[in-house]
């Protein structure tokens, strides 16, 4: 089983974070058929994802996004691939959240 482990940090602090997890949520749904549970604290969030071959977690702070995610024996064969595009998307929308 691989696993991936994705930090950034970033300047946009706890209420501007959760706005791009929501998006980042609406996203891995609409198109990775992921099913997402949110659990919201006061000094952060967790979004815990599922499905077919990958689960993981997304912890979520006023300074830094966590992704861990473990891919099952199929998907690790593509992990580089996945971790690319992970990367890829959530700098994305950290990007656009920040110029907002």
């Amino acid at each position: 089983m691989a696993q991936i482990l994705i930090e950034r940090e970033h300047p946009m602090g706890l209420a501007q974070a959760r706005l791009t997890t929501a998006q980042w949520v609406q996203e891995a749904q609409d198109k990775l058929d992921l099913s997402c549970e949110l659990i919201s604290g006061s000094d952060g969030d967790e979004v815990r994802f599922s499905r077919s071959g990958l689960s993981g977690t997304l912890e979520v702070t006023g300074e830094r996004f966590r992704l861990q995610a473990q891919l099952g024996f199929l998907l690790s064969a593509f992990k580089d691939r996945i971790e690319s595009e992970i990367q890829k998307n959530l700098d994305e929308l950290i990007a656009r959240q920040t110029r907002s």
